[in-house]
């Protein structure tokens, strides 16, 4: 569990971030597949943010000790 820290961290700052966009931002014309609806923005800021800071994990199999 330990070891997947940073990725949590990242979805929930992501989901956090998709869902202020949505609320400030958003899609005036109710057209845009992502920003049109709170839940599609939500979710998808949660993937990228977890996939961003899942960049900056280090691999255990690799970390000397």
């Amino acid at each position: 569990m330990k070891q997947y820290i940073l990725t949590i961290i990242g979805v929930v700052l992501g989901a956090l971030g998709g869902y202020l966009y949505y609320h400030f931002v958003g899609c005036a014309t109710g057209t845009c597949a992502i920003t049109s609806k709170p839940l599609n923005s939500t979710l998808y800021g949660a993937l990228m943010g977890g996939l961003f800071f899942n960049i900056f994990q280090k691999d255990p199999k690799t970390v000397k000790k």
